[in-house]
């Protein structure tokens, strides 16, 4: 017994000690559409591809992508995972999913070092009517995880799957979170950086159903405005309106398209995206990633898309001091 209680805190003591992986490249960009054409953006990486590209979209239609996807497949390896329900005709190599879920990434990962990601589908609606962002780093180990994710959707092993290998990366000093749903738990992820908040929770979404993470929201002392929407946020399970009868300042977006982000900008400094909509589905079912970035210059970006949203005499007050 003694001895199996000193094998544990020795272990215990070395999962505490690992060390976390350090890497210095090219600066992280953000892109927010419609404004940015997220679609000419994405091309431009995928056109730069020398050794591989490797994708896993919902779903796709712009022809833009489709073609670029097609030619470069003559050159080097391209591989596309995409949800059954949007299936297309491509001579790309293509996997679809089993129905049983959603196969709602939406990344790709260029040469094995480069990782897009974010809530942008490479659609027309996505690109020139939905609220969406586009985030491109260039992470060795961050497209370590992305490789291993791809590699298990393009082995159709859907709804689960290893956990992520390097959790935590700190790339040009920002620290970055990384995982994957449903094996690493990602409402369970989220809901712990939104109890840390200590002054502020902004939020973007497309929808909100998790009562937990709803909870660890009500819970807080912070401030905190959202924007989500308004096709969901009168849905049966929307949170929208018990956050809204607690006094949240949350309203519905008024835009022409979707509000289809799916971003928390907690205390100025930490954001939250990915394609992982906070619900159950995308919690426990659904093949899903969530990127978590400590950053205050980042964050100002993030706070810059949700402040485009307000009317000028409500904008954010940490944007006017800053």
């Amino acid at each position: 017994m003694k001895n199996s209680i000193i094998m544990y805190l020795v272990l215990l003591s070395a999962c505490q000690n690992v060390e976390i992986p350090r890497e210095t490249g090219s600066p992280i960009e953000i892109y927010f559409c419609p404004e940015d054409n997220c679609g000419q953006i994405l091309s431009q990486n995928l056109q730069e591809a020398k050794k591989s590209i490797h994708c896993a979209f919902f779903d796709l239609d712009l022809e833009e992508i489709i073609n670029i996807l097609e030619r470069k497949s003559k050159e080097i390896e391209v591989k596309l995972v995409i949800d059954s329900d949007n299936a297309i005709r491509t001579k790309v190599p293509i996997v679809m999913d089993d129905k049983k879920q959603l196969s709602h990434n939406k990344f790709c990962i260029i040469d094995h070092k480069r990782v897009i990601t974010g809530s942008f589908n490479p659609t027309e609606n996505g690109n020139t009517k939905n609220n969406n962002n586009l985030i491109i780093i260039p992470s060795r180990y961050l497209a370590d995880n992305y490789e291993s994710e791809f590699s298990e959707l393009w082995q159709r092993r859907f709804g689960e799957g290893k956990k992520v290998a390097y959790p935590k990366v700190i790339y040009n000093g920002i620290e970055l979170k990384n995982f994957f749903c449903p094996e690493d738990g990602c409402a369970g992820k989220v809901s712990e950086e939104l109890r840390k908040a200590e002054h502020s929770i902004y939020f973007m979404l497309f929808t909100l159903t998790d009562e937990n993470i709803a909870d660890a929201m009500l819970m807080s002392n912070a401030t905190i405005k959202g924007m989500m929407e308004k096709l969901h946020a009168g849905s049966r399970y929307s949170q929208f309106t018990r956050l809204k009868e607690f006094g949240l300042d949350v309203k519905r977006d008024e835009n022409k398209g979707m509000m289809h982000h799916k971003v928390f900008i907690i205390d100025n400094r930490t954001v939250i995206t990915g394609s992982y909509n906070p619900t159950n589905a995308g919690d426990k079912k659904n093949d899903e990633n969530v990127l978590i970035i400590h950053s205050p210059r980042l964050a100002r970006r993030y706070l810059e898309e949700f402040n485009s949203f307000l009317p000028r005499d409500q904008l954010l007050e940490s944007l006017q001091k800053s």
